[in-house]
């Protein structure tokens, strides 16, 4: 088994229960409040860990969150590369809608103060064949891809959340990308779904791309050949960590050598568990529970 290194960020994230998100100007109480561990790469790492794999956090919080760095390796997540900064650790606001759907305000905090030496330190310990995973949360992202690849990891990206920079890095450097539709037509410079499936089929033909399209089930695009695989149908109680899991356990599942196809299934059961429940990584299922949630739906 290859070990994923997770270069990502580690948030607090303040949750609230709304009845829709809230419209500019307007002040509105929230039903419930929530106060859990959080960010991308967190939730990424955690997903990781739980659907089996090996994996490395690379990051950086305020050394008074220290209880978070024991939440993460009780998980089973080595955490040699988390910096304690003198910066605040980074946080969201979050507002859960009734109809699941999210509205995420974030500050970066410490997650912007990872160093390319701190970022050596930690790859220095990778082998051939291991993975080198990042989102778009932590700085100078385009720099740690090509650290990373220079020192012959393969490299994942979840461009989330995408800016310009993302258009500046080559998909030479980028063995998997993973984008829900509206950062593939972003990336693509498409107006649909259809054609920003056109244009990495051709345009990223060497990497292997995958959009997530929530309920609308997710789409495998690689060396000319599109994969598809239908959503779980679930009801829906909040989206928050839904794309996190499906990353996690779908290069969980690669680095265990499994295949495309059922790799594809078992992180979209997964992400459907997620969606059943309240939270960030606290959503987030083990792999029984997804094994077990598998079988109840007959796949």
């Amino acid at each position: 088994m290859s070990t994923i290194f997770n270069l990502g960020s580690i948030n607090i994230d303040h949750v609230y229960l709304t009845p829709h998100i809230v419209a500019p100007g307007e002040t509105l109480g929230s039903r419930e409040y929530h106060h859990v561990l959080g960010g991308k790469g967190a939730n990424q790492s955690i997903a990781l860990a739980r659907a089996g794999a090996r994996v490395c956090h690379i990051g950086a919080l305020n050394a008074d969150h220290e209880n978070i760095v024991q939440d993460l390796s009780n998980e089973g997540i080595q955490t040699d590369g988390i910096l304690r900064s003198q910066l605040a650790t980074g946080h969201a606001i979050i507002q859960v809608s009734d109809d699941g759907e999210n509205a995420i305000v974030l500050f970066a905090g410490a997650n912007h103060d990872i160093s390319p030496a701190q970022l050596k330190e930690s790859l220095s310990k990778a082998n051939s064949g291991d993975w080198f995973l990042t989102q778009n949360e932590t700085n100078d992202v385009g720099q740690a891809i090509k650290t990373a690849k220079a020192m012959g990891l393969k490299v994942a990206f979840n461009p989330a959340p995408m800016d310009d920079t993302v258009a500046d890095i080559s998909p030479m450097l980028i063995d998997l990308l993973i984008v829900n539709e509206i950062e593939a037509m972003q990336l693509s410079g498409t107006s649909t779904i259809e054609e920003a499936e056109k244009f990495f089929l051709s345009e990223w033909d060497d990497t292997e791309v995958i959009v997530t399209q929530g309920s609308g089930g997710v789409a495998h695009l690689f060396s000319g050949v599109r994969t598809f695989v239908e959503a779980v149908k679930v009801e829906v109680k909040d989206t928050t960590a839904a794309g996190d899991t499906f990353v996690g356990y779908y290069l969980a599942q690669r680095s265990q050598l499994v295949s495309t196809k059922d790799a594809l299934k078992t992180a979209c059961k997964a992400a459907g568990l997620t969606v059943t429940r309240l939270g960030a990584s606290s959503a987030i299922p083990t792999q029984s529970e997804v094994e077990k949630f598998a079988s109840f739906n007959h796949e």
